[in-house]
């Protein structure tokens, strides 16, 4: 099996599980609250622990911090990218007024377009991704403690 096979599939399954629920919330109107995006990381962070758990698993003792890193990173941003491709179609396609909607929200009046909000949605994608990744790595790699 190639290195990025694993990565690949765990990011399929991590937008399938976002984009699954975005519309699960958007059923019941709630997909403009920013506070359940936080349960995006959620989601996200669970798949990225899976795709090094598998891989570490996988590779044994030739398992390197350099290369889980690789695997939680790929993960991510496969699984950032094919939601923010779905995002921004949602946006311009299926749900003209959600910006409107969103920015309800906060509030006055703010002139943003879809570009803007789908580069956002990237942006905070990409950086969970990272941030994860080099948290989960921290209990993955090998001590090097002498005690």
């Amino acid at each position: 099996m190639k290195k990025v096979t694993l990565p690949v599939r765990f990011g399929i399954a991590i937008s399938g599980s976002l984009i699954a629920f975005f519309l699960i919330l958007s059923l019941f109107k709630l997909h403009t609250s920013p506070l359940y995006s936080l349960f995006n990381s959620i989601i996200t962070g669970f798949g990225i622990y899976e795709a090094i758990k598998v891989y570490k698993l996988q590779q044994g003792d030739k398992f390197t911090y350099t290369s889980g890193f690789i695997v939680g990173i790929v993960t991510g941003f496969v699984a950032t990218v094919i939601f923010t491709v779905f995002f921004a179609f949602y946006i311009s396609e299926i749900d003209l007024n959600f910006l409107d909607k969103l920015l309800e929200i906060f509030g006055g009046e703010y002139h943003i377009n879809t570009g803007i909000v789908t580069f956002a949605v990237a942006i905070m994608g990409f950086a969970t991704t990272v941030i994860l990744t080099l948290t989960f790595m921290q209990l993955f790699k090998s001590s090097r403690n002498m005690f």
